[in-house]
């Protein structure tokens, strides 16, 4: 299993740390957030290492659909009924500041960076479509609401952002990342206050930035409370349409489409972790049916938080943690996600005011309908009989036949079969009986 990112891309190594050492800034996870991160703070000239446990962009960054687009599903409608108008317009300016940076640093950047439309299709709910052009009329946005789109089963049409982009995004990584202090293959045990603890010793920084794809610290912030995390596939297709711009239906277990170089890139199939789900098997059927002559070329899964809000967590790990920071529950939108995490994050760091930093604070209220699901599962699967239990919080894991992993359907750690981390937030492996 590989991601079509993968085969043309090579990103530079980096050594192990095996040393106490001391920094101003220490970040933990080697993602695309974790690296632009560093990557500004950097260029501000602050004191910083960055520690992966494996590669860098070994994880969830490698497996993304790589679209940058501040058009998040049907989003706008969401946010305005949620918390107001002003707030909608401000997480419309803060994710058009992310994709603007995107664009600003592409320019120099050999990553396969195009301009295509964006369109966010329903296949059968028209007024939700009509209901967030209304929200972006609202706040200042003009969309265009479509009644046909290039893809080869009927919907109720589209709502359209002109001008998104869509990008390698491991050719990205791999120019930016070269002169960066990160150490890879460093396993961090423990976090304590302002230490974290390693297989060498310990790393003491004046602040610590989380960005592990889910926080793994449980004693603050009710990370395991706030999110869950999404499972989709995606599969690249040779001699298949192309479609000319990036498609993604409303509902969470429809399709997405975008071409890259000479292939098709389908996404779908997608469940909750842990759940069961269409896979790549729903992905098959559908290419076979619409696609007859085309060619599976390369396949994979990727993995999303979830908020409860539909809105990222991105700031202070929570109100008692004021040297701990973190960025997660992108909510599938991990491009803009990525790069406006690293923006409010090095405005912290930097004691700099940042207009968009409370909207997306982690310690926002969670009274929300999510809140009670995902307590649900937990308490549940708490209570289910199983020999295999993840090492997270405890909860029964279920058997994933098409990718012969152990998911926890509570947080969305997974094992594979012999017992090893594949997804956090666990960080040990599953003991052998």
């Amino acid at each position: 299993m590989k991601s079509v990112w993968q085969k043309d891309s090579v990103i530079p190594e980096f050594p192990e740390l095996k040393k106490d050492i001391k920094t101003d800034v220490l970040i933990i996870g080697g993602g695309i957030t974790g690296i632009l991160t560093a990557y500004f703070l950097q260029q501000n000239g602050i004191d910083y290492i960055l520690i992966e446990k494996e590669n860098i962009c070994s994880g969830v960054t490698q497996n993304t659909t790589a679209k940058i687009t501040f058009q998040h599903g049907l989003n706008y409608q969401k946010i305005i009924k949620g918390f107001g108008v002003e707030t909608a317009q401000l997480y419309l300016k803060a994710n058009k500041a992310a994709f603007e940076k995107y664009a600003d640093l592409c320019k120099n950047i050999e990553c396969n960076y195009e301009t295509k439309d964006n369109f966010v299709y329903s296949v059968n709910n028209r007024q939700k479509l009509e209901n967030e052009i209304s929200a972006l009329d609202k706040i200042g946005y003009k969309a265009r609401l479509c009644n046909d789109i290039p893809l080869p089963f009927e919907t109720s049409g589209a709502v359209q952002f002109s001008n998104q982009a869509q990008f390698n995004p491991l050719k990205f990584i791999s120019s930016i990342v070269k002169d960066l202090k990160i150490y890879e293959h460093t396993f961090i045990h423990k976090v304590n206050q302002n230490t974290a603890i390693t297989d060498f010793g310990k790393i003491t920084a004046d602040k610590i930035i989380i960005t592990t794809h889910f926080p793994f610290i449980n004693k603050h912030g009710s990370y395991f409370l706030k999110l869950y995390q999404h499972r989709s596939y995606v599969i690249a297709l040779e001699n298949a349409k192309n479609v000319n711009g990036m498609y993604v239906d409303e509902n969470h277990t429809g399709m997405s489409f975008r071409n890259y170089s000479n292939y098709l890139l389908i996404g779908g199939g997608g469940h909750r972790t842990g759940k069961q789900g269409g896979g790549w098997s729903e992905l098959r059927s559908f290419a076979d049916k619409y696609y007859p002559d085309s060619r599976e070329k390369y396949y994979w899964a990727a993995q999303d938080c979830m908020s409860l809000d539909g809105i990222p967590y991105i700031g202070q790990y929570s109100k008692n943690t004021p040297n701990l920071y973190t960025a997660s529950g992108f909510n599938k939108w991990g491009m803009t996600g990525s790069m406006l995490s690293a923006m409010i994050l090095n405005d912290l760091i930097m004691d700099r005011k940042n207009d968009f930093a409370e909207i997306f604070s982690p310690s926002r209220s969670i009274l929300k309908p999510q809140l009670f699901i995902n307590g649900f599962e937990a308490i549940k699967n708490l209570m289910t009989f199983s020999k295999r239990r993840c090492t997270h919080m405890g909860c029964a894991l279920k058997w994933n036949s098409s990718e012969h992993s152990w998911d926890c359907p509570c947080h969305g750690s997974r094992f594979s079969e012999k017992g090893e981390i594949l997804d956090n937030p666990a960080n040990k492996n599953l003991e052998q009986s």
